[in-house]
């Protein structure tokens, strides 16, 4: 009976796991917010004293880096850093072109990285720049992922802001189809200022995945960052059916002066698109990657999709701004990242819900 009583003692005086609950909590994305970005221990005591700085990654590929974080009721946090000074990280963002959402990367010469980020791999097309950047740092994580479940955790926040939202969006995706990794754990998003990482069908499967409260996207409603990249659409973006399918066959029933004209007009609309992506393919593609080749002397260009369809993802928390936000956080025709600061969201923040410092 006493060795019952003891056993029984030992059980209850274990530390009570919480439970990462769906929907957005203000609380939890303030205190997300405040984690250092570079993952400085010094710096990581002044932050929320609930989180303990676990891991610090190395600088790869275009100067990316992500830090683990555990919080004092077992949930641990995956958060990858935005946009430093750095040409090579500045790159990552205007490598734009579009790639597969399942493909293989070759990162360098004894690299070659299969991912996957979406259900549906004909038709969701992801951003190249930043689909790299989690492949550079995917091993990393993979490994220290397994070794945290080894260890008995299952709840996992995958965050970051501006640069490291886009990066957290296709992270947490390449997470769900990790073929090696365990299907019980459960995983929250919170991407903050992000811009967009794919297009619309890509978008679909992230909020497919995060539905019901596990997938955020946060904005200020004057930062223009999330509204990059830029955006075109073209008739080959389309779900099928659709009504340009077969337009050309169409047009062959019509009468020759109806035909003549409508083949005018759809040729027209058509070419201007089609010659856009192609000049987006072009520069954002082959250009910016002659560019980080220098750097990334041994990664191998991959093929570029026939696409620059970028669609926001995410369930929207919209920060609106105000006069009494203007006043405080004017621009003064120079500052133009003065509405992505995490400063002014968490201003925002404040103003919207009830967080507690």
């Amino acid at each position: 009976m006493r060795a019952i009583l003891w056993a029984l003692s030992a059980v209850l005086a274990l530390p009570v796991k919480a439970q990462l609950k769906a929907g957005f909590d203000a609380n939890e994305y303030y205190d997300l917010m405040h984690l250092h970005q570079d993952g400085d221990t010094a710096a990581a005591k002044n932050h929320p004293p609930a989180y303990r700085l676990l891991h610090t990654s190395p600088e790869v590929g275009f100067y990316n880096r992500w830090m683990m974080w555990e919080r004092n009721d077992g949930v641990d946090v995956i958060q990858v850093r935005g946009t430093i000074g750095k040409l090579e990280s500045w790159l990552a963002n205007f490598y734009a072109a579009m790639i597969p959402a399942k493909g293989v990367l070759q990162l360098n010469d004894s690299t070659r990285w299969e991912y996957q980020m979406a259900a549906d791999t004909a038709k969701a097309y992801v951003h190249v720049g930043w689909t790299a950047a989690v492949g550079f740092m995917s091993a990393d994580i993979i490994s220290h992922v397994k070794e945290r479940y080894a260890r008995g955790t299952r709840q996992f926040i995958v965050t970051g802001h501006s640069q490291g939202g886009a990066i957290a969006f296709l992270l947490r995706s390449y997470l769900q189809y990790h073929p090696d990794l365990p299907k019980d754990i459960i995983y929250k998003t919170y991407c903050s200022a992000a811009p967009k990482p794919g297009n619309l069908f890509y978008a679909y499967d992230f909020e497919n995945i995060t539905r019901d409260g596990w997938g955020y996207r946060i904005v200020n409603s004057d930062d223009w960052v999330p509204e990059t990249p830029l955006s075109l659409q073209t008739v080959q973006d389309y779900n099928i059916p659709n009504p340009f399918m077969n337009v050309k066959g169409q047009l062959k029933k019509q009468k020759f002066f109806v035909r003549i004209y409508g083949n005018l007009i759809y040729n027209r609309l058509t070419r201007t698109t089609n010659r856009s992506v192609r000049r987006f393919r072009k520069t954002l593609g082959n250009g910016v990657f002659r560019l980080a080749k220098r750097n990334l002397t041994e990664m191998v260009q991959p093929d570029y999709v026939f696409s620059n369809n970028y669609m926001t993802c995410g369930t929207p928390i919209i920060l609106m701004t105000d006069a009494d936000y203007h006043k405080k956080f004017p621009f003064d025709g120079k500052n133009i990242f003065v509405h992505h600061l995490p400063e002014h969201y968490l201003w925002l923040l404040k103003k919207y819900y009830s967080v507690s410092d």
